[in-house]
């Protein structure tokens, strides 16, 4: 069967006037999947898991299927006329200058720069801030296609040394090299099968959390287990490392060692999910392997190490504090929540405190933007840090002595701009003004509040072009996340101009799950509570409607990750409200989540279907076991990427597995594209970025109507 569209359509935008003939694309024949007769019980209920061979990701079978299905999809994409036309686009826009802002560590500045199109950004060291830069280090130099990347830095504490992780094809795995900053040169330590962990300093080495060797074969689904808290020693093989701390009796934890600046406490903060941590804690005055006292031993609330000041711990904390407080605690008092407030919970979400020149800098977010308020280290309230505008702000770090720092400001029409900030006298400067080179004067953005389902009010960014016509036919992405207590906050994309400039509209909804407005809000969308988040973004596309800015025909929907739960659930419980639906790296089997890599970490979120309350309502709205015959789905492009090993691609490959078995629409084609050498999104060379927007644009503006 081929979908028609007038030639005229295309070839008036080429500057041609041929008229009369139709641009045909072929729709899918999809792959054959074969399926299992694999039945599992729980709780008395029969489940069928017909595409379970799909899990073993590494198996010849599954790597021929994998490439049979990218293949269709290559083949779809291929025919949409102005493909070519939508990256060369994103190129022209893409190759501009990216700056970080600067970062002081002893008597250097350092940042990153990309030209343009490099791959990876690359690390610049300069004396002063009128000095000239150098490359520090440049990644793109590690791989022939940018697909190694830095993934985390730690200078020791004397600035001698800088400790940093680099990470293969976007996998969480990282291996963490040294490098001498007096010398320049790489020193031969090497640290291997890292995850989630970085380097604490204390004195002539690092403490750091690693893993055992995980099977082969297995390197990327195998759950990740038992990690061990170990000390190394500069100039020294791994394989001398000392333990300092596990738990064997409790594998299915996040342990990472954390040292104070001032190397007099190691403590090591525990958890056993995404939510909620406690913390272990000695004196290094004493000896590196005296026993851990507890600091905090449940894990209901979290706590995350500030700094020290005056000897005294530093925590910003949820416990007893909806949005969020900063305390000072003394870890040699025996009760630790005989602490002083510093900083009292407010009505907005304290989302971040830094100590820089004596003062404390407070990050809060009012209404889904960003607020800084800056304190004196007693907690008294010296003034608001007056901002460009409404946006999110980020940065705002530094050291205790230090009497200047930066801070990058963004918005959905504004490209990140950096900012210089005295300290004592409270001014702020334009530092480094961004590049990019589209006049974004033409585009606004707006935030409403509309009702979902139970009343509640959900707040809503829209950004489109100024005078839009609400005729209900505008092309329309709706993005949003609404888990993990995340706040998903005004930012910069250049890729969205492009979707911007045919006259798209661009939405993104403050769904329950997420922190912009604290715990309460986070745990309004959490575990038997998660329809909510579905329910609040259906209201927001149906809002989008009612109000004329579009309709169930002119209307996608994207997500990633939790996102891409999100999507998967809304497109399969209200198939009729949306013409196109993108799920990337999505959880959406909720049965086995838990069954690979991290994903047992989840359980304090979604629940796990090992327990029967949570199975209940689990399976009510697993995407995977959800799809149903028959059944006339949005035109879909699943994501995802062979090293993905935060999100198994497993997910994306039952899902549209059974998708195809039982779409019924021929109109609309499901698909799913699979990334080589990639992972869950970090660290993704922009050569690979360019590539999989300009298929997804394709892929929109296509079944959107959009025509260029």
């Amino acid at each position: 069967m081929k979908y028609l569209v007038p030639a005229l359509l295309i070839l008036v935008a080429c500057g041609q006037k041929e008229e009369n003939k139709e641009v045909s694309i072929e729709l899918p024949t999809y792959p054959k999947t074969e399926t299992v007769d694999q039945r599992d019980t729980y709780f008395g209920k029969e489940i069928l898991d017909p595409y379970r061979w799909l899990e073993n990701d590494t198996a010849p079978e599954v790597e021929a299927w994998v490439k049979a299905q990218n293949e269709v999809t290559e083949s779809y994409i291929s025919q949409i006329p102005y493909r070519d036309k939508i990256q060369k686009r994103l190129e022209e826009i893409w190759n501009y200058p990216k700056y970080s802002a600067p970062f002081k560590k002893g008597d250097k500045y350092y940042f990153f720069k990309n030209d343009g199109l490099q791959n990876q950004s690359v690390m610049y060291v300069q004396e002063g801030l009128e000095g000239e830069p150098s490359v520090f280090l440049d990644p793109n130099t590690l791989s022939d296609d940018g697909t190694k990347a830095l993934s985390g830095l730690s200078f020791s504490n004397d600035y001698k040394y800088l400790a940093y992780s680099v990470s293969s094809a976007g996998s969480d795995w990282k291996t963490m090299y040294l490098k001498n900053l007096e010398t320049g040169e790489l020193e031969s330590d090497e640290i291997n099968w890292i995850k989630f962990s970085g380097a604490s300093w204390y004195k002539d080495g690092f403490f750091y959390a690693g893993y055992d060797q995980p099977k082969k074969g297995l390197e990327f689904s195998q759950s990740s287990e038992a990690p061990k808290i170990r000390y190394h020693k500069l100039g020294t093989p791994q394989s001398e490392d000392i333990l300092i701390y596990e738990n064997p009796g409790k594998p299915k934890q996040y342990n990472w060692p954390i040292v104070d600046e001032d190397e007099k406490h190691l403590m090591i903060n525990i958890s056993e999910g995404t939510h909620g941590n406690s913390i272990l804690y000695r004196s290094l005055d004493e000896s590196m392997y005296a026993d851990f006292k507890v600091l905090y031993s449940d894990f209901e609330y979290n706590r995350d190490f500030v700094g020290t000041l005056d000897g005294e711990l530093l925590f910003l904390t949820n416990d007893g504090a909806k949005n969020y407080q900063l305390v000072k605690v003394d870890p040699n008092k025996d009760n630790a929540r005989d602490w002083e407030v510093l900083i009292e919970e407010k009505e907005e979400v304290l989302q971040g405190v830094s100590n820089v020149g004596s003062k404390l800098f407070a990050s809060y977010l009012k209404n889904a933007n960003s607020l800084i308020l800056e304190y004196s280290e007693e907690g008294e309230l010296l003034k608001e840090v007056e901002l460009p505008g409404i946006g999110s702000v980020s940065g705002f770090g530094g050291e205790k002595e230090d009497t200047e720092l930066f801070y990058t400001f963004t918005s959905f029409v504004s490209p990140p701009t950096i900012y210089h900030y005295d300290v004592e006298s409270g001014n702020s400067k334009v530092f480094r003004e961004s590049e990019f080179n589209v006049d974004l004067s033409d585009y606004e953005t707006k935030q409403v509040w509309y009702p979902s389902k139970d009343g509640t009010k959900i707040p809503m960014f829209i950004t489109h072009k100024k005078g839009i016509e609400l005729n209900g036919k505008n092309p329309t992405l709706l993005y949003a996340y609404g888990g993990f207590n995340i706040s998903i906050t005004p930012s910069f994309s250049v890729s969205n101009i492009v979707f911007l400039e045919q006259g798209g509209v661009y939405a993104v909804a403050n769904l329950r799950g997420g922190g912009e407005f604290g715990e309460s809000w986070h745990e309004q969308g959490m575990l038997e509570k998660k329809q909510t988040v579905f329910d609040d973004f259906i209201a927001a596309a149906e809002y989008l409607i009612s109000e004329k800015y579009t309709d169930s025909d002119h209307l996608a929907i994207s997500g990633r990750s939790n996102g891409g739960l999100l999507v998967g659930a809304c497109m399969t419980q209200r198939p009729d409200l949306y013409k196109v639906a993108l799920p990337a790296v999505g959880v959406l089997d909720m049965l086995r989540y838990h069954k690979f890599t991290v994903g047992w970490g989840w359980a304090v979120e979604y629940g796990s279907s090992e327990n029967e309350t949570d199975f209940n309502y689990l399976i009510e709205y697993s995407p995977l076991h959800n799809v149903k015959d028959s059944t006339e789905y949005p035109a879909t492009l699943v994501t995802t990427a062979d090293h993905d090993d935060r999100v198994v691609p497993a997910h994306s490959f039952k899902f549209i597995a059974e998708l195809q078995a039982h779409h019924a629409n021929k109109v609309n084609p499901v698909l799913i594209r699979i990334e080589e050498n990639a992972g869950h999104g970090a660290g993704k060379p922009t050569a690979k970025i360019i590539e999989e927007q300009t298929d997804i644009w394709s892929f929109v503006f296509w079944n959107l109507g959009i025509r260029m």
